[in-house]
C-alpha cells in the first residue's frame, strides 16, 4: 500500500470547489442527523478512534514512520485526564489540555529517541517505549492498575455545556474531532506538510537540500502524539473511565489495522477504517471470533483493496464522474531560504 500513490489517486475527485463544497454539506448533514439514527455512544467511540487513526496516519502516511507504540499516547493521556477530573476536580477543558500536554511531552521524549533510527528499528523502539509506559501504568497507584479509573465525572464544558446529555456530548465530540481533523488537514497541505512528504519520498535528497530532517520528523511525531492524546482524553469523557486496555500493544496494532483498511496516506481513509473496525467490535458480538473476522477482513483488503477502501473507491468515483485521476507531475523541492 503506497501512500504516495493513494494521495495522487484521490486528488481528482475533489479538485473542483463545487465538489468540495458538496462534500462538506453532505458531511455536515450526516453528522447532525447521525445521533438521531444511530446509537450516539457508538458514534462517539468511533469518532475518538477515527481521530486516533488520523493522528497515526499523519506519521505513517505522510512521513513514512511506522510506530508500534501509539497506544502509549492514547492510553496514558486518558489516565491523566481521568485522574485530573476525578481526584483534582478540575474543569473538563483543563483535564483535556492536561492529557494532550502530557501526550505531547511523551512524544518529545520518545520521538527524540526513536527518530535516530529508521524502518523496523524505529518501530521496535516505539514498541519498547510503549511497553515501558504500559508496565508503569500497570504498577502505578494513581492509574488503578488492572481496574483502571472508573466513575470519572463530566463537569460542564466551559461551565456551560452539559456533558451528561448524550446529544450534547455527541456534538462536543464532533467538535473535538473536527478540530483535530482540521489541524491534520492544514498540516499536510502546508509547506511543512510538503517537506514531510518529501522526507517520505526521498530523505537523502531532502537532507541534501538543507532541510533538518530529524527536526521535521520530531515535530511531526510530537503533533501525532498530541492528537492521539486528544483522542484518548476525549474517550474518557465518553466512557467515564480510563482502562488498561487502551494502553496495551494490541491497541497500537488496532490503529494500524484501521489505517490500512481505510487507506494509508489518504485524508479520509483512517476515518472510514475506524468506523469499520469499531462497528465490527460493537455489532459482531461473537467473543474472540471478532479477532478472526478482523483478520479475514484485513486479508481481503490487502488482496482486493491494496490501497485501502478509500484509496480504491475514490479513483473509481473520479472516473465515474468524469474528473479522472490527475496527471502525474514531478516537482522539485525548493531549498529553504537562507
Amino acid at each position: 500500500m503506497n501512500p504516495a500513490s493513494n494521495a495522487a489517486a484521490n486528488a481528482g475527485l475533489f479538485d473542483s470547489p463545487a465538489a468540495r463544497i458538496a462534500l462538506c454539506v453532505v458531511a455536515a448533514v450526516a453528522l447532525v442527523a447521525a445521533p438521531y439514527v444511530v446509537y450516539p455512544v457508538f458514534l462517539m467511540n468511533a469518532l475518538c478512534f477515527a481521530l486516533f487513526a488520523c493522528a497515526f496516519n499523519l506519521l505513517i502516511g505522510y512521513v513514512g514512520l511506522l510506530s508500534f507504540g501509539h497506544a502509549a499516547f492514547f492510553g496514558f493521556s486518558a489516565y491523566i485526564t481521568a485522574y485530573s477530573l476525578k481526584a483534582w476536580h478540575v474543569p473538563t477543558e483543563v483535564g483535556l489540555i492536561a492529557g494532550v500536554a502530557v501526550a505531547a511531552l511523551m512524544g518529545l521524549v520518545i520521538g527524540a529517541l526513536a527518530i535516530r533510527r529508521q524502518g523496523i528499528y524505529f518501530a521496535m523502539i516505539t514498541l519498547a517505549m510503549a511497553q515501558m509506559v504500559y508496565f508503569f501504568s500497570l504498577q502505578s497507584p494513581f492509574t488503578g492498575g488492572e481496574n483502571g479509573i472508573q466513575g470519572v465525572p463530566n463537569p460542564p464544558l466551559f461551565g456551560l455545556i452539559d456533558l451528561e446529555s448524550d446529544t450534547s456530548m455527541y456534538f462536543v465530540v464532533v467538535g473535538i474531532f473536527l478540530l483535530g481533523f482540521g489541524i491534520i488537514y492544514r498540516t499536510i497541505h502546508s509547506p511543512f506538510g510538503q517537506v514531510l512528504k518529501a522526507i517520505r519520498e526521498n530523505e537523502p535528497r531532502a537532507t541534501s537540500l538543507g532541510y533538518h530532517v530529524d527536526r521535521y520528523k520530531l515535530l511531526a511525531f510530537i503533533l501525532s502524539a498530541a492528537l492521539a492524546g486528544l483522542a484518548g482524553s476525549t474517550k474518557v469523557l465518553v466512557q467515564h473511565a480510563a482502562a488498561l486496555s487502551d494502553i496495551q500493544w494490541q491497541q497500537s496494532g488496532e490503529v494500524v489495522l484501521m489505517t490500512l483498511v481505510g487507506g494509508m496516506g489518504t485524508i479520509l481513509g483512517p476515518v472510514v477504517g475506524a468506523f469499520v473496525i469499531v462497528a465490527m467490535q460493537q455489532y459482531l458480538q461473537v467473543g474472540e471470533w471478532v479477532l478472526v473476522i478482523q483478520g479475514a477482513i484485513f486479508v481481503v483488503v490487502v488482496l482486493a483493496f491494496r490501497r485501502g477502501i478509500v484509496g480504491e473507491l475514490l479513483p473509481r468515483l473520479a472516473t465515474l464522474f468524469g474528473s479522472g485521476p490527475p496527471p502525474a507531475q514531478h516537482k522539485d523541492i525548493a531549498a529553504p531560504a537562507e
